[in-house]
């Protein structure tokens, strides 16, 4: 196992075990972060993301395989599998990973997975209606960053 491919494992150990801490350490400072729901998130929110996402889940489970890496790039694939918080519905989402490196850290961490098949299954008939529409992926985009932008001033009056 490569420098980098230790790097991925690391990272996706410690999201198993709950220990945002070690995953955010894997970033490096001018880190940027996407998926279908988060977008564009800079090194700070991606931190942020990992552990607000891991504090308020109470059935997380997470699987990786697959990892890939050379010095530059890297892949992996993981499937989570929890209960959706607003809706009380089971998820099991399947993502494929892409990340790019720098100077031993992840500079570029890329989620790819199917937003309709999430939104079927988080989300029930609403989902699967609109799960294919942008005008559902922007609302739920807006929410998470609603979200996201809560939880960090909230981190943020805790530290002063």
């Amino acid at each position: 196992m490569n420098r980098e491919e230790e790097l991925i494992h690391n990272f996706y150990t410690a999201f198993q075990r709950g220990d945002y801490r070690t995953m955010q350490r894997c970033y490096a400072d001018e880190a940027v972060f996407n998926d279908a729901v988060f977008t564009n998130l800079q090194a700070a929110e991606v931190r942020a993301m990992w552990q607000m996402l891991l504090e308020s889940s109470s059935d997380l489970q997470m699987r990786f395989s697959g990892i890939e890496a050379s010095e530059n790039e890297g892949s992996a694939t993981w499937i989570a599998n929890y209960t959706f918080s607003k809706t009380g519905r089971k998820v099991e989402n399947r993502i494929q990973a892409h990340f790019k490196f720098s100077n031993g850290k992840i500079s570029e961490h890329t989620d790819h997975f199917s937003f309709s098949r999430w939104a079927r299954q988080s989300l029930g008939p609403i989902g699967w209606i609109l799960g294919k529409t942008s005008f559902l992926r922007n609302k739920v985009r807006r929410e998470a960053r609603r979200k996201l932008d809560a939880y960090l001033r909230k981190k943020s009056t805790n530290e002063s």
